[in-house]
Order: C-alpha cells, then sequence, then structure tokens
C-alpha cells in the first residue's frame, strides 16, 4: 500500500489519534495548503499533524525527530517541535508526526515590508544555528554539496525556465561560485532548505522557520544564499554585516547557490501554472524576484558586505 493509495481526511487524522493519542483526539483538525513531502494539518491552536505523502518523507520526519530538540533551544526564532509519533498502522502504514505549530504566514504568501529588521532576525537565526555539528549528524546526498558539483542541475533549471535576456548574467553569476574555494571550516549545522515556503511572518518580518526535513552538517552558503531568496531587495548587505562570519568565498558560494534556488522556484511556479503534479503557482513569483535581487544585488567583496 502506498501513501498515493490512502486519502488523508480529518476523519482519518481523528481516528487514528482516538487509536494512539485519544488525549488530543478531541481537538480540532483543519488541512493547512501546501506542504511538499507532508501533508499538514493543524491540530488545536498549539499543533499540527504531518503525514508523509513522499517515499522520504518518514525518513525526514525521523531526523526531525531527532535533532530539533537538539538545536531548537538555542534558536532565537520559533521552529517547529516533536510532541508525539505516530506509529504505522493497519489504518495508514507510514509513521506520522505531532509537532507544535509556528504561528505566521509563509513568505510565498506573503511579504517582508522591515527590511532591516528581517535582515538582523535573519542573521542571528542563522548565526545561532551554524555551529559545529556533532560528527553523528546527518549530512546530505542531493545539497550541501559546492556549487561545482550542482552544475547538472544548474544547466537543467537554466534550460527549463530560459531566463531570457538576464541568461548570460545568471551563468555569470554560477560561474563565479564554481570558481570560488571550498568551505574550509567545520560541518555546520545548516537548515538547507530556506525558501520563501518554509519561513512565516508576522507584522512585516521573520517570525519563525519550519521544515527541517533537509538538515544537515557542511557548508553554510546553502543558507547565506537566503539573503537574496528571502529578504526583500536591499537587505542583503545589512545581513551579511549582522552575520559577520562569512568570508569572501563563502559569499561567492552563496549568491551562486541564491540563483540556483531562484531558478528551481521558477520552475516549480511554471510547473503549477501549467497544472503540473508537484507544481507551486506561488513559487513562480518569489523565484522572479529573488534571480532580480541576485543580479542586481552583487556584494562588493573587496570591501565586504557593502553593495558595489
Amino acid at each position: 500500500m502506498t501513501n498515493s493509495e490512502i486519502e488523508i481526511t480529518a476523519d482519518l487524522i481523528h481516528d487514528l489519534l482516538q487509536e494512539q493519542h485519544p488525549d488530543l483526539a478531541g481537538l480540532a483538525i483543519r488541512e493547512v495548503a501546501g506542504g511538499w513531502d507532508n501533508r499538514q494539518w493543524r491540530l488545536g491552536d498549539e499543533l499540527a499533524v504531518r503525514m508523509p505523502r513522499t517515499e522520504r518523507a518518514p525518513d525526514l520526519q525521523r531526523k526531525e525527530c531527532r535533532w530539533l530538540p537538539v538545536l531548537a533551544p538555542r534558536l532565537p526564532l520559533p521552529v517547529p517541535n516533536p510532541v508525539r509519533i505516530g506509529e504505522p498502522s493497519a489504518r495508514f502504514p507510514k509513521s506520522w508526526t505531532i509537532m507544535t505549530w509556528v504561528p505566521g504566514e509563509p513568505l510565498d504568501h506573503a511579504s517582508i515590508s522591515r527590511g532591516d529588521h528581517a535582515a538582523d532576525t535573519l542573521a542571528g537565526f542563522l548565526r545561532a544555528l551554524h555551529v559545529e555539528a556533532p560528527a553523528e549528524a546527518p549530512t546530505s546526498s542531493d545539497r550541501g554539496a559546492h556549487p561545482k558539483k550542482c552544475t547538472d542541475g544548474f544547466d537543467y533549471f537554466m534550460q527549463a525556465v530560459a531566463p531570457g535576456g538576464v541568461a548570460d548574467v545568471v551563468r555569470a553569476v554560477w560561474d563565479d561560485a564554481v570558481a570560488a574555494p571550498e568551505w574550509e571550516g567545520p560541518p555546520v549545522w545548516v537548515h538547507g532548505d530556506l525558501h520563501p515556503a518554509n519561513v512565516v511572518v508576522a507584522d512585516g518580518t521573520l517570525s519563525g522557520v519550519i521544515d527541517f526535513g533537509d538538515m544537515f552538517a557542511g557548508d553554510p552558503a546553502w543558507d547565506l544564499a537566503a539573503a537574496w531568496v528571502i529578504l526583500p531587495a536591499g537587505a542583503a548587505s545589512r545581513f551579511f554585516d549582522v552575520y559577520a562570519h562569512a568570508d569572501e568565498a563563502t559569499v561567492r558560494r552563496a549568491r551562486g547557490l541564491a540563483a540556483l534556488k531562484s531558478l528551481f522556484l521558477m520552475l516549480m511556479g511554471q510547473n503549477g501554472d501549467q497544472g503540473l503534479p508537484g507544481g507551486k503557482p506561488t513559487w513562480g513569483p518569489a523565484g522572479r524576484a529573488a534571480l532580480d535581487r541576485v543580479l542586481r544585488e552583487r556584494l562588493d567583496l573587496a570591501h565586504p558586505f557593502h553593495l558595489g
């Protein structure tokens, strides 16, 4: 039996709760739109039920359950924390989780109006996250590598999105990242998937970070790309000033990875507009705006962390 053969409904979730966590079965259940590896349902006001929708989702949930309790206490923004684990059963054959709910609106459905505050907030969050990871921390098989090992993906996204008159400039940004030296520090904790659908905003600024399923130990440049992918125009310089730990090579890698992530968001938006499976219509505008910031806001690396 695969997940695709099971209709996940509020009634199913209620039955699963009644069987395994009856003390929570009386809470209101409301579906939340979105999600990639998991479908999510609000459970009361403070919890969420996450039901796996892809083959890799249960492993990602187990990773979050193992490591988020370790990371969350020292992070300055709310993040989901595991509360209960649902075991595979006759009703649903895979594990599932109950997490704390992070209030706010996902950025792909909202906007940041307090750019300086958001830059300071994101920089503080990543400074707290990017500490040396223990030897047993997870690694990543599909992200976290130096950009030079991701050229096939970049080429695929470039061809699929066809960014028109800016293609040469996008390629130049990527080539500069590929030419940058590798990360020489110890592997640090990395969220790994920072983009507008994985952060939430309230009162015009960042209020939480969600979906840590892809977290790994490695190069912080994968998260620092968020200076362009998440923050509004003009905020990248302030972000790197406050973060204060990125050398020239790391900034170059991060900018190239921001271009890669922008193209991916654009492709997912394009797929959504065409009604293709997995497409996300709201990601297209977010990706186009991010790519524009990548191309317009080149950091003057001769004078670190100030726009040239």
